[in-house]
């Protein structure tokens, strides 16, 4: 009786395997454009915060890379020509490198002859202002990370309320009453915390690109100044 069982469990075995083997696979693409498309005109702030996050994480790396250059080679050249005593060679090799660093420096060379604590304060001065510029558009980047969210957030109320304006005015709950809805509602959300991600990892890495400019700044300014202190 247990073989008979045996061979029956053994033929339904090889039945189902053959049944799924013979089965057609059906893989889903997902249409993202269409995606975007029914996430409704909430999308359409949500795509200007994308594009603007992305120009600004762009434009500022290019700019703090190009305005980082090469501090030493530059400080090296300064306190070459400062030993020899010429000024004027200092001033104009500052005039012509185009970097946050060599205006810093210009500003202490014109200060020359003044007290040390004045020429130490003009080159903070302007280190402050070479900051602020480093730093631009950098702040819009966190605003994004907070809105972006959010915009996800009111289109998931919108896709909530197409639900149940679609239940009231069809007197029914199914599939094609909820499906509209749900589509503004998961796209919507998905995209601003997608968007919001985005801004936030630009805002804190372009942070920290500044903060390591800052410190070769600080560092570059305090070399300078034992230049002008040797001299």
């Amino acid at each position: 009786m247990s073989a008979f069982l045996l061979q029956i469990a053994a033929v339904a075995a090889d039945t189902i395997n053959t049944a799924v083997s013979d089965a057609p696979i059906v893989q889903a693409e997902v249409p993202v454009l269409d995606l975007i498309l029914r996430g409704g005109l909430i999308m359409i702030p949500l795509l200007a915060l994308s594009i603007v996050s992305l120009y600004i994480m762009i434009e500022r790396y290019l700019a703090i890379r190009k305005a980082a250059g090469d501090p030493d080679s530059f400080m090296n050249s300064i306190r070459s020509l400062m030993v020899k005593g010429d000024l004027a060679g200092a001033k104009l090799l500052c005039a012509q490198t185009a970097s946050p660093l060599a205006r810093m420096v210009e500003k202490g060379l014109r200060r020359i002859g003044l007290p040390l604590k004045e020429i130490e304060a003009s080159v903070e001065n302007v280190g402050k202002i070479e900051i602020a510029r480093l730093e631009k558009n950098i702040s819009i980047l966190g605003i994004i990370a907070g809105i972006a969210p959010m915009l996800g957030f009111v289109g998931t109320i919108i896709g909530v309320i197409k639900i149940f304006y679609s239940i009231a005015a069809t007197k029914e709950f199914g599939i094609p009453q909820v499906a509209d809805g749900l589509y503004v509602k998961l796209v919507t959300s998905a995209t601003g915390l997608i968007v919001g991600i985005i801004a936030h990892v630009g805002y804190h890495w372009l942070s920290i690109l500044v903060e390591r400019m800052v410190f070769r700044m600080e560092n570059s300014a305090i070399e300078f100044m034992d230049i002008l202190q040797d001299n």
